[in-house]
């Protein structure tokens, strides 16, 4: 007798509330949705939604993969977010009005932005 494997039965995540994580580089932008624990439920970047070359560190790009991540997210029941900017790039801002274009409720918007705390002591000048 031959014994079947149990398929795992798939059900949808349905989360509420979330935490949209934006990582703008100067040559790209990345929007990771997240719930309250952390675990990721939807991303987007630039690159991914189409756009290449120096067309990625636009606003324009970044706004339209914030969307798409936030469509993704909507679908399982995601009403409002605390966003998280990380970076220095050109997307920062139009990806967070690209989220609360698509109707999710931006509770808050906090800079994580890591700061230099003149860490380690560079190396000696060279002389030639």
């Amino acid at each position: 007798m031959a014994t079947q494997a149990k398929k795992k039965k798939s059900t949808k995540k349905h989360l509420v509330e979330g935490l949209a994580y934006v990582y703008a580089t100067f040559n790209n932008t990345i929007i990771t949705i997240a719930n309250r624990q952390g675990g990721t439920v939807a991303w987007a970047s630039a690159g991914n939604v189409g756009f290449k070359g120096s067309r990625k560190s636009t606003p324009f790009a970044a706004q339209v993969a914030a969307e798409k991540a936030g469509r993704a997210a909507q679908d399982m029941g995601l009403e409002a977010v605390d966003v998280r900017v990380k970076g220095p790039g050109p997307g920062r801002d139009s990806a967070v009005r690209g989220l609360n274009n698509l109707g999710i409720r931006v509770m808050s918007i906090t800079d994580i932005t890591p700061i230099a705390h003149n860490g380690c002591r560079p190396p000696k000048k060279r002389r030639i």
